[in-house]
């Protein structure tokens, strides 16, 4: 019988946290805990946040509204969810989420197979173990997303002006 690996105990605070388009991810379980099966994140996102629609080509990305209102985006149709609200997106599905209240939302959300979580690390800025907020988007670092994620198999959807 082979022994089982560790098992990833994160208590409040704890994880690696990434600031990333001006939202906190704090990774609770990653692809080195999981043997890649999946990656679980919390992500606060303020007033305004949330990333661009984009398409995810090898991944199922789920959420859970744990404080707050998220509207969300799959394909045509949008969702508002409060608080308790259950998402799953599957592969190859267009969609977002924003912020569109006036108040910080917190969600948990899961990619599996993982993978995806390292495409934040390369891209995001490392913050404190107890940031709660994370500095405006840069162009520098939208730029670095566009050029980064097709690497991990994200398509997005640039707004065209």
């Amino acid at each position: 019988m082979t022994t089982p690996r560790p098992a990833a105990i994160r208590k409040p605070n704890k994880g690696k946290r990434i600031g990333i388009v001006g939202d906190v991810y704090r990774f609770l379980a990653t692809g080195k805990d999981t043997d890649g099966k999946y990656a679980t994140f919390e992500a606060i996102v303020p007033p305004g946040s949330g990333p661009p629609p984009h398409i995810h080509t090898r991944e199922e990305e789920s959420f859970l509204v744990l404080e707050g209102e998220m509207t969300f985006q799959l394909g045509d149709e949008r969702i508002v969810a409060g608080e308790g609200t259950f998402l799953n997106m599957p592969v190859g599905s267009l969609h977002c989420f924003k912020n569109d209240s006036d108040k910080t939302a917190r969600l948990l959300i899961s990619l599996a197979p993982a993978g995806l979580e390292e495409m934040f690390f390369e891209v995001g800025t490392p913050l404190a173990g107890d940031a709660e907020t994370a500095p405006p988007p840069s162009e520098a670092e939208i730029k670095k997303l566009l050029e980064v994620a097709p690497r991990y198999g994200v398509e997005i959807k640039v707004p065209h002006e």
